[in-house]
Formats: structure tokens, C-alpha cells, sequence
């Protein structure tokens, strides 16, 4: 597997008491330093073009200034400094590279991850909010659809962070031509991503959103995929696929109540595969969250062993009933 990284994305300095710091990056890079065919590229930092097709040119220019006069307190989570600027465009360039790596995935190159940062899937059209400047992901979905001749028409972000991605359906929600999928923990920060949240008048059943219950984990997570996921990409049918790849869903990290283990990030991984390879997708990975260093070192080192061979566990299947009816309301929400 392939993992794009430059060394900027460290210099954003979030302060010693922030959860999204530099240290995250670092423990996923001894992580994989102790496994089978690890490659880096550094790709190049996004043009500013490609961000602002998903992001209002106000609105950057605002970030731009903030960065240039030294950053601070953006609000309560998202924090940037002077170098904060250069680092976000290496993030977002880094999603770039991945879905242009993706994309070229016929001459035999590895499957591509990002871990950049900022993260990015808060980031509004026109406002910054938990830890995220930029939406990489949007920005790689769009410049991709964008670019002739590559293929392009349709693509799909899936979002297994925590949170909902509420910046990433923001630019998307009356959009027909990016379908965004979330998986997400009812409650949680930003309070967002609502079964009936199914997209504008444009883009009908292009949104989907499945809040389930603290507590939810592998089985559940399993069966969003096999049961909601898979045929909402039959009727799609996407060119392209990107995981927004949080692992903050994990039963060890500080910040959820989630319980999916690392053995599940691994099922998840091939199940994704097996989606994107049934339609002839392009696909790619880009970090967004994960908060306790060793569980996100080892679900990021579990999706490359998954692409290098390993064959991870399946679930057992037994889904708890409250997630069950979230699940059965999003088939109601999207005729499934």
C-alpha cells in the first residue's frame, strides 16, 4: 500500500492539550514501520483552484489571513498557526494524490491512503469547525469530476469516522454526482446527519446517513455495509470511491462510545474493496480522525495488511435491536 505524508502536516501545532496533534501522524508511521510494503509518496500541495471549487473563495482568503497573522482560536476546537496554511494544502494536495493514485490503479501502482492533516470532513463551504480548514476529501471528489478524460462522472465518499461529516454533505448535498455515505454515533458532535437528511432537490437519495447507538460495533458496522451500503451503490454505480478514514469509532479511542475492534477495520477494508472493484471504482483512503495513538496506529497498520494479503475475521452478524430499527428507517428513507 502507498501512503502519501509530508512533513509540514506536522508543523500544524494545535497546542499540547488538543487531541488532533502531530502525535497522531507519528504513531502511524511507527506503526507501519513494522510491517511489509510500506511506500511514501509526498505528492503535491492542492492547487488553489481545487479548493476553492468546494470551498468559498471568501472563506479561503479568510484562512489564508488568519494563518498570515499568526492563527490562534478559530473557535472552541479548531485551532491554526502560521504554518497551519501550508500544512492544510499539503492535506487536501495529499487527497489529490490518493484519487489520482486511485486512478491510475490500471499500471499496477499499491492502493493509496493520505495521512495528511488537518483532517477535513467539518469543513463547510464557508466555515472551519472540529479541527478541519479544508475538506480533503471534497476537494480530491470534485477535482477529480472535474478533470476530463479521467473517467470521472460519479463518485462516492463513504465517511466511517465517529462523527458525521457534516462539512462533506454540506458542499454535496444538492449535488447528483457525489453520493455521501456516514456511519456515525447518534448524538455525537456535530449533531448532524439525520436519517431523513437524504440530500437537496437536486440529488435525491445522494445522501446517507445511518446515526447509530453508542455502543455499536463490528456486526453493526458489518451490516450497514452488506445492507445499505453495497445497494445504494448498485443504483449509483460510482467511478470512484473514497473512505473518509476515521478510526475514532474504535472500542479503544478516548473520544466515542463506539466498539468497533481493529479486526473490524479490516473487515470493513475488504468489504469496501469488494464494493468498489464490483462497479470498476478507483479507490482511495484519507485519515480524518482517530484519537488514541495505538488503536489508530494499528486499524491504519490493519487496512494495509488487509491489502497485503491478511484475511480479516467476519462478524457474527448480531445486531443489536436499536441499531436495527436506525438501520431499517435509512431502507424506509431510501426505498432499500
Amino acid at each position: 500500500m502507498r501512503f502519501g505524508y509530508r512533513d509540514i502536516c506536522l508543523e500544524h501545532d494545535t497546542g499540547p492539550r488538543h487531541p488532533e496533534t502531530a502525535d497522531r501522524l507519528r504513531a502511524i508511521r511507527r506503526g507501519l514501520a513494522r510491517r511489509h510494503g510500506v511506500e511514501y509518496r509526498e505528492g503535491s500541495l492542492a492547487d488553489r483552484d481545487a479548493i476553492e471549487a468546494v470551498h468559498d473563495p471568501e472563506y479561503v482568503a479568510d484562512v489564508e489571513a488568519f494563518c498570515a497573522d499568526g492563527g490562534g482560536t478559530w473557535d472552541a476546537d479548531t485551532v491554526a498557526v502560521e504554518e497551519t496554511w501550508e500544512a492544510a494544502f499539503a492535506s487536501a494536495g495529499l487527497a489529490c494524490w490518493a484519487v489520482n493514485e486511485a486512478l491510475d490503479g490500471a499500471n499496477g501502482r499499491r492502493t493509496p491512503f493520505s495521512i495528511g492533516r488537518p483532517p477535513g470532513h467539518h469543513a463547510e463551504f464557508d466555515e472551519a469547525m472540529g479541527f478541519c480548514f479544508f475538506n480533503n476529501a471534497a476537494v480530491a471528489a470534485q477535482q477529480a469530476i472535474n478533470h476530463e478524460g479521467n473517467g470521472v462522472d460519479r463518485a462516492v465518499i463513504f465517511d466511517w469516522d465517529v462523527h458525521h461529516g457534516n462539512g462533506t454533505q454540506d458542499i454535496f448535498y444538492d449535488q447528483d454526482d457525489v453520493f455521501y455515505a456516514s456511519i456515525h454515533e447518534q448524538g455525537l458532535f456535530p449533531g448532524t446527519g439525520d436519517v431523513d437528511e437524504t440530500g437537496g432537490p437536486n440529488a435525491r437519495r445522494t445522501i446517507l446517513n445511518a446515526p447509530l447507538p453508542g455502543g455499536s460495533g463490528d456486526d453493526e458496522y458489518a451490516a450497514f455495509l452488506n445492507g445499505l451500503l453495497a445497494p445504494s451503490m448498485e443504483r449509483f454505480d460510482p467511478d470512484l470511491f473514497i473512505v473518509s478514514a476515521g478510526f475514532d469509532a474504535h472500542r479503544n479511542d478516548p473520544i466515542s462510545r463506539m466498539r468497533v475492534s481493529t479486526e473490524g477495520y479490516g473487515y470493513l477494508t475488504d468489504r469496501v474493496r469488494t464494493i468498489a472493484d464490483s462497479h470498476d471504482a478507483a479507490l482511495a483512503f484519507v485519515l480524518e480522525g482517530g484519537y488514541g495513538l495505538d488503536a489508530l496506529s494499528e486499524s491504519v497498520g490493519m487496512v494495509h495488511e488487509v491489502f497485503d494479503g491478511r484475511e480479516p475475521i467476519t462478524p457474527d452478524g448480531d445486531v443489536v435491536s436499536k441499531a436495527e430499527r436506525v438501520m431499517d428507517d435509512v431502507r424506509d428513507a431510501h426505498g432499500l
